[in-house]
């Protein structure tokens, strides 16, 4: 009887690396002892939210989302919203102003940042204690994303290094991680070995004369599809014809941009939209978790405290100025409008992740959270926190309102996290013991 595949099998050719699909072939004879890897997306969004929109009416079974939350009733059943979850130290705690600094700097990590724009310290995120133990059986030990660029020197917050609001990933408390926001740079991250390390000038370069990835390993593929059964084969076309999609996206995005502004400074390759730049994100988070790329992503739909503009909602003026409503109706009902589209964000992904894997869904071994360590923008408070869970696992079941009996650091979410990926931490920042639901 002949092995199976190797699940880490690559497509290589000229510098390109297309990790695979999970097909039969790479399945023992006895399908019943494989089990689907776990994975973990964390997403952040700014700025808070309009809270009456978010919160379902009643604990209990969720029969009716929120308007905020309506575009994941598709997942319904896969999504737990849980209130009372608090940030403590996000709050100032005697360090003064800087809310928006804090509150990204502790969402994954539950620690108190440094208040500085010199040497800055915080703590680990939770992303990357997983990827300490699990991040060496993918070929990316993680991947970190954005929909806005950063910066991570200078004081972007009331004495607070940019550092802290540009970034939720921290691999040590001195070292937070930078984020891709170009999808042709997460693209060739994915898929290019070697590409997202070089020089913005040489991929630009690169880039004008290259050739679909697929170009480079269509005999390698043609091959494979050949000796593998017709469902495999079929898989195998659908997943190639995906990656070909999502590039061919790509590529029409940067036409576009660069066509528009003839003759001046190429823009970065980031759509205008926010619409389309989630779409594309979302789309190559699932690309990577699909291909076993990674099984760890974090994504700032924003950085925090960020003043973009979401015109195609109705929200021209800035975000974080509208997040500052004093009860303004009209600035509330802006806000609610930039809630939805981020929320939007994530239901696409969550879509993207319901791809067939084995006997299951994707989703059902994906972990997905979702939430801000700021809940209303205009009291800057850090209580009663918008979170909410998506995706497979016993530990916590979905298609729930669930509140909590008393303010349970959000950490303790993290806490049980990390236990479905079967990573053991018996601390991060001030979590009290890990969350039971």
């Amino acid at each position: 009887m002949p092995h199976p595949l190797s699940r880490r099998t690559l497509l290589r050719g000229a510098g390109v690396a297309l990790s695979l699909p999970l097909l039969e072939a790479m399945l023992p004879a006895r399908t019943s002892s494989w089990k689907a890897p776990r994975r973990a997306v964390w997403i952040y969004a700014p700025n808070g939210v309009h809270m009456p929109d978010w919160t379902p009416a009643q604990e209990g079974e969720l029969d009716t989302l929120p308007p905020t939350l309506a575009a994941l009733a598709p997942q319904r059943s896969k999504l737990t919203v849980i209130s009372a979850l608090v940030h403590d130290k996000a709050r100032p705690n005697g360090d003064g102003p800087g809310d928006h600094a804090r509150a990204a700097a502790t969402f994954l990590t539950g620690c108190q940042a440094l208040k500085t724009d010199g040497p800055i310290r915080v703590g680990v995120s939770v992303d990357q204690l997983a990827a300490r133990q699990i991040g060496a059986l993918t070929r990316l030990r993680s991947l970190e994303l954005g929909c806005e660029p950063g910066r991570l020197g200078g004081q972007c917050d009331n004495g607070y290094s940019c550092a802290y609001s540009n970034s939720i990933a921290w691999s040590t408390p001195h070292t937070p991680l930078g984020k891709l926001n170009d999808p042709r740079e997460v693209f060739d991250r994915l898929f290019r070995d070697g590409d997202a390390e070089l020089p913005a000038a040489v991929r630009e370069a690169r880039s004008t004369r290259r050739r679909s990835v697929l170009d480079f390993v269509r005999e390698q593929a043609r091959s494979l599809s050949q000796s593998v059964g017709a469902q495999d084969a079929r898989k195998l076309d659908e997943y190639l014809s995906g990656v070909r999609e999502l590039e061919r996206r790509i590529e029409f995005n940067e036409r576009a941009r660069s066509g528009a502004l003839e003759g001046c400074e190429r823009p970065a390759a980031a759509p205008e939209s926010f619409d389309e730049h989630a779409r594309l994100m979302a789309d190559l988070v699932a690309l990577a978790l699909a291909s076993d790329t990674t099984r760890i992503a974090t994504w700032m739909l924003a950085n925090e405290g960020s003043n973009r503009s979401y015109p195609e909602h109705g929200a021209p003026e800035g975000h974080h100025e509208l997040s500052h409503h004093g009860g303004d109706p009209d600035k509330l009902a802006k806000i609610a409008a930039i809630n939805r589209a981020h929320v939007g964000a994530l239901a696409h992904l969550l879509g993207a992740l319901e791809r067939q894997e084995g006997e299951a869904s994707l989703l059902d071994s994906c972990r997905v959270a979702y939430g801000s360590a700021i809940s209303d923008g205009d009291r800057h408070n850090h209580d009663e926190l918008p979170i909410l869970v998506a995706g497979g696992g016993p530990a916590l079941p979905g298609g729930r309102h669930v509140r909590l009996s008393e303010p349970t650091p959000c950490a303790n979410l993290w806490l049980a996290m990390l236990a479905e990926l079967g990573v053991e931490a018996g601390q991060l920042g001030d979590s009290t013991g890990r969350l039971e639901l």
